[in-house]
């Protein structure tokens, strides 16, 4: 019983001298720490009012201003999407001027889809590169669009791994598929057959009802002919 008070008061000593030093470390840096405190509140306040009196106000504002870009987009007209029609901004002028917004964000992977299409393929990935997204369906797109400009460039490595990420990124009937399949197709360009092989079986077995496993069999085929030689 003796040994078990002992000890009781052992740690009760511990816990004294544990707050103690504690309390000096307080009192020792009391400025410093109330200085910490007050940045820290600065800085919560300071995002608030950054987001709701900067930010916010101006997110209206640069949707309704990509919207005509947003058309000459649709209409193939790039020159006008990109650089504005005189009237409207392009994107690039809504990625300058509307910093931090979506619609700047958006910008971003709208302009490197252009690029691509102008066979600028290096200034396609720069853009793609900046836009952020987590989206069913653009953000996939967005990194399908990297592979592509790296085959353009004749990197298909390179180009495998965005397609590959592409395709993981989200699990859909919209682009999953598409990017397994170009992905393949890049493997195959890197003669890394066993990648390539593994994806079509994967499209085989898991995406039996997809455009892209209806011919699937003869690229299967075609590498294990070309393995078994």
């Amino acid at each position: 019983m003796a040994q078990k008070i002992d000890k009781t008061e052992e740690r009760i000593h511990t816990v004294e001298e544990t707050l103690s030093k504690t309390e000096r470390f307080i009192e020792k840096n009391q400025k410093l720490l109330i200085n910490i405190g007050i940045a820290l509140v600065v800085l919560v306040l300071g995002f608030y009012a950054v987001r709701n009196y900067y930010i916010l106000p101006r997110e209206a504002d640069a949707s309704a201003q990509m919207f005509m870009a947003q058309r000459y987009f649709e209409k193939d007209s790039l020159k006008q999407a990109m650089n504005g029609d005189g009237n409207y901004p392009g994107f690039l002028q809504i990625i300058s001027d509307y910093k931090w917004t979506k619609a700047a964000n958006l910008s971003h992977y709208y302009a490197g889809i252009c690029l691509l299409k102008q066979g600028k393929f290096q200034d396609a990935i720069d853009q793609l590169e900046k836009f952020s997204g987590r989206d069913e369906v653009v953000a996939p797109m967005a990194l399908g669009a990297i592979g592509d400009a790296y085959m353009e460039l004749n990197q298909p490595e390179k180009a495998a791994n965005e397609y590959k990420k592409a395709a993981d990124l989200r699990d859909n009937k919209f682009t999953t598929t598409i990017f397994l399949m170009k992905a393949a197709f890049a493997y195959e360009e890197t003669k890394d057959l066993d990648k390539a092989l593994d994806i079509y079986q994967t499209i085989k077995t898991k995406y039996p009802n997809s455009t892209e496993a209806q011919d699937v069999d003869k690229y299967i085929a075609k590498i294990k002919t070309t393995q078994n030689k």
